[in-house]
């Protein structure tokens, strides 16, 4: 953002740069359209749903058009849309479009002298003006938000609304009637957005940036020192977010957003007189995150789809275009990383000019056709004021070297001619948005990513508990579950001119790769005390068959997963060796390249159906590699073969720790020494590189834990009627929930016992818990046994409804959990929590109505529970959820073992950490 003296300078430099000059013309001719006539603008709260802005025919996305509010076409099929759920899908994204043109005109007004444009900007602040207090505060999926239903979009919003506000005024001009009407959305923001502090997040970012937007409206210097050097503040998530390796500890999505979000706030920073990236330490963290993703960036321009991230998203998005180039102004211009920026930037120019993405922080370029090659000339408003007026390099001059990412755990093994790149997950998990994915293989090699990682679809779709498996990635599995979330471990990185290598460790399992000129070999190891199944997914680009010499067939085979269909495993050959060949369709792009894969160690190759990458529609086969034993070693040589070129590989041999490959040039013999790895070969190599133990394996942000609650039960020869309709409740030790600190709010803060709280009495036979809950709440809302479906979002329906959610641990078995909703005219729904153990037909009871609210009597006796004993201590809590009349969303929950903090996201869902302590007596 720039002051009225900056306006002058600007005008100065755009007039001498061509460059400048030619995307000040460019954006005249864009803002036409809006300046010719207002656009549509939503009246309505922008809704998050499973259905809304989705093609029912086909699941694709439907077309983002800011002049179409009520028909909607599906760029698959073609075919148009109506309905509410689409309007206020599409509502989501015309707020932030609407407040984007605002600052588009403004910027236009307020460099050329463009009254037209002045005064529709006008128009449009005024419209959200005399609204937006008006839009409800309520039925939110993240934070408080009015016009959205997560207040990220609402700070994004934000940060361009003032925007607009901010170049008026200081172009003399933003009539007193509209200036007041700003000061009135943005007081209310500051508090919408002030109390909703998300940590460490990328999202808290553009919180960020938006209160120090709202300091700068306002001349707040104690909002703009909070909102920049406050514990959570934009200086905090640039020295801890970015890591010492320069990637955001979330992955390249969350890092690109992340750092949008901090460039956004540094130029606020700027206009309040403080310079982000003026010491040494910030300029220097800001370099290293400016250059990550050019780092990390697979050989096509697009970034791996680590943790949450998009799949397949070209670098040459022009967001991020924007993101180099506002970056590069803030760095020195004799350095080195500047330099390299420079020369990044015309590599990816050269690319070819994606259709723009729908980013929630992007919309520039909505409902325009892709130019056949991107300038800089089309770009948006930001640039105008940002962009450094001297022209790129002329030259690419970009050379991306292998490289480990410390703190990120990655590690990216490149050949000379960027031709083949691949990389091994071997870090931290990443917080929310990580995936139980650590040693997970990528590779990508003569134009075809062969083994890609898929990051994840939409988060309302249900195939998202897939994509967050590690069944979903080519990652090592242990008896038939996902990992464990936790930290994996660099134990060797050298990347040298002919062989390199990396090996990583996650608990028991250790993965080794060597990449050569022709071929990588990969060996998994799992080693325990006792005999455990290893599986190893293999998800391979194109149309893959085995190819192995002994005569073979695939047999229907089991295999028990969500999202998995047609199971078969193959049947054939006495060999221990599996040779699999794919190839992509023969119009496609590098259709004559090959991968071919000699896979050995294996007891069983099962091949099946999943899901397949997401937003491409439509399923794929993957590969399982399945052993049993207490040391189980697979190994794999991959050979990716170019268009025209034929296998090197010719036989592939195993015998204990040794490796040999034959191929077209002789013999490879690889195995482990205690300093490293040996390759014997014509072209032979000694790799090192061993890396010290992690010092101390813990995530990179941590929270105290409170203490855990606690209470003696008692054992009881009384049984309740379960009916809950009559006989004494108070049966057993009395639970609590009653407290503002167990209470997780929504919108509004817990408004005491009085309006919402529970009383409940356990005790124990040998038979399992008798518990009976005492629920007071003035209203009662509960989700009817044929109510319609309400396709929010991926989560369970039925939280969205007065009732309990029930978990309990007996020692060291698995955790079990239940929500249990009654039924009007009698009767419980109950059904197992989502992600833990535990059947329907473990809890019996039922329910009754009481002067105060109602009332649940429950017997609870999972499976695996033998005769319970005075001594045995069983993890237990107890979720009281709160759901108000006239709401699309719960409006909180009770928590026996403490709540505190927000509802949202948690779904059904309880850590079983958090878990209390029952210790029968």
């Amino acid at each position: 953002m720039v002051s009225a003296e900056d306006l002058d300078a600007r005008r100065a430099i755009i007039e001498r740069s061509p460059d400048l000059r030619a995307l000040q013309d460019r954006l005249r001719d864009r803002a036409i359209p809006v300046i010719e006539r207002m656009p549509p603008l939503p009246e309505v709260k922008a809704l998050l749903s499973a259905d809304g802005g989705v093609c029912p025919a086909d699941g694709a996305g439907l077309a983002f058009d800011p002049w179409s509010p009520e028909r909607h076409r599906c760029p698959r099929c073609g075919a148009e849309h109506q309905g509410e759920r689409h309007h206020r899908h599409w509502a989501r994204f015309q707020h932030l479009w609407a407040a984007e043109r605002a600052a588009h005109l403004a910027c236009l007004a307020a460099l050329s002298d463009d009254d037209a444009a002045a005064r529709r900007a006008g128009e449009i602040l005024g419209w959200y003006g005399e609204r937006y207090l008006a839009f409800p505060n309520r039925d939110n999926v993240l934070g408080p938000s009015r016009l959205f239903f997560s207040t990220y979009l609402e700070s994004i919003w934000v940060t361009r609304f003032l925007s607009a506000a901010v170049l008026l005024r200081e172009a003399g001009r933003l009539p007193v009637d509209i200036e007041a009407a700003v000061s009135s959305v943005a007081d209310e923001a500051a508090n919408l957005i002030g109390e909703f502090d998300e940590g460490f997040s990328n999202r808290q970012t553009w919180h960020s940036a938006a209160l120090l937007a709202i300091a700068v409206w306002f001349e707040d210097e104690q909002l703009a020192d909070g909102a920049i050097q406050g514990p959570t503040g934009l200086l905090a998530h640039l020295a801890r977010g970015f890591g010492p390796d320069g990637v955001w500890y979330e992955g390249e999505n969350y890092h690109l957003f992340a750092l949008q979000g901090l460039l956004t706030g540094a130029g606020w920073g700027r206009l309040a007189g403080v310079d982000l990236f003026g010491a040494e330490e910030p300029a220097e963290r800001l370099g290293l995150a400016l250059l990550a993703p050019a780092r990390t960036a697979l050989p096509d321009g697009t970034f791996p789809a680590r943790k949450d991230a998009r799949f397949g998203v070209s670098l040459a998005q022009p967001m991020y275009l924007e993101l180099w180039e506002a970056g590069r102004t803030w760095l020195d211009p004799a350095s080195d990383v500047a330099a390299a920026l420079g020369r990044w930037l015309a590599w990816v120019y050269r690319r070819p000019a994606p259709p723009a993405r729908g980013f929630d922080s992007y919309l520039h370029d909505a409902g325009v056709e892709a130019p056949s090659e991107r300038t800089r000339a089309d770009l948006s408003w930001w640039m105008l004021l940002e962009m450094d007026p001297d022209p790129l390099p002329a030259e690419e001059g970009w050379s991306p070297e292998s490289a480990l990412f410390e703190s990120q755990g990655l590690a990216v093994l490149r050949s000379e001619d960027d031709a083949r790149y691949v990389s091994l997950e071997c870090g931290p998990v990443g917080g929310g948005h990580g995936h139980p994915d650590r040693l997970h293989l990528t590779l990508h090699a003569h134009g075809v990513h062969w083994l890609p990682d898929p990051g994840t679809g939409s988060y309302v779709a249900r195939d998202l508990f897939w994509y967050r498996s590690t069944l979903a990635h080519n990652a090592p599995r242990l008896d038939g579950i996902s990992q464990p979330l936790g930290d994996a471990s660099c134990e060797a990185y050298e990347a040298g001119e002919g062989w390199s290598w990396i090996r990583g460790r996650y608990r028991q399992a250790t993965r080794t790769v060597v990449s050569g000129s022709r071929y990588v070999l990969d060996v998994v190891e799992w080693a325990s005390d006792g005999p455990h199944l290893l599986e190893l997914p293999w998800h391979v680009a194109g149309t893959a068959i085995v190819t192995t010499p002994e005569d073979g067939d695939w047999q229907s085979a089991v295999l028990d997963e969500e999202h998995v269909s047609l199971p078969e495993r193959w049947v054939g050959g006495e060999g221990d060796l599996v040779r699999i060949e794919s190839r992509l369709v023969e119009d496609a792009p590098s259709a004559g390249a090959r991968l071919v894969m000699h896979l050995h160690g294996a007891d069983e190759l099962v091949r099946a159906m999943g899901p397949g990458l997401p937003d491409r529609g439509a399923p794929a086969p993957f590969f399982l590699l399945r052993a049993r034993g207490t040391h189980v070693r697979l190994v794999s040589v991959l050979e990716p073969v170019a268009d025209g070129a034929d296998p090197w590989v010719q036989a592939v041999r195993v015998e204990g720790d040794l490796v040999e490959v034959e191929h077209g040039g002789g013999t490879d013999r690889h195995g482990p020494l205690h300093d490293g790895w040996q390759v014997e070969g014509p072209d032979g190599a000694h790799l090192g590189g061993l890396r010290p133990a992690p010092l101390e394996d813990r995530p990179l942000f941590t929270a105290p834990r409170p203490t855990p609650a606690s209470a003696t039960v008692p054992w009881t020869a009384v049984t309740l009627p379960l009916d809950a309709s009559s006989g004494d409740p108070h049966v057993g030790s009395r639970l609590h929930l009653d407290h503002e600190d167990q209470y997780r709010r929504s919108e509004e803060a817990y408004l005491g016992a009085d309006e919402f709280s529970a009383q409940a009495w356990v005790a124990w036979s040998e038979s399992g818990l008798l518990l009976s809950v005492e629920v007071t709440k003035p209203e009662l809302v509960f989700r009817a046994q044929d109510a319609p479906p309400l396709r929010l979002d991926n989560e369970v329906e039925d939280i969205h409804s007065d009732g309990l959610q029930l978990y309990c641990r007996l020692e060291e078995q698995p955790a079990a959990g239940w929500l249990v909703v009654p039924v009007v005219g009698g009767g419980l729904r109950v059904r197992p929590v989502s992600d833990l153990a535990g059947k329907a037909d473990a809890i019996h009871g039922g329910w009754a109505r009481t002067d105060a609210g109602y009332r649940i009597d429950l017997s609870v006796h999972p499976e695996g529970w033998e005769l319970l004993a005075a001594g045995d201590r069983i993890g237990f809590d107890l979720i009281v959820n709160e759901m108000l009349s006239g709401r699309e969303r719960r409006a909180g929950q009770l928590v026996w073992s403490g709540g505190g903090g927000w509802v949202w996201l948690r779904g059904d869902r309880q850590d079983p950490a958090r878990f209390g302590i029952l210790e029968l007596a």
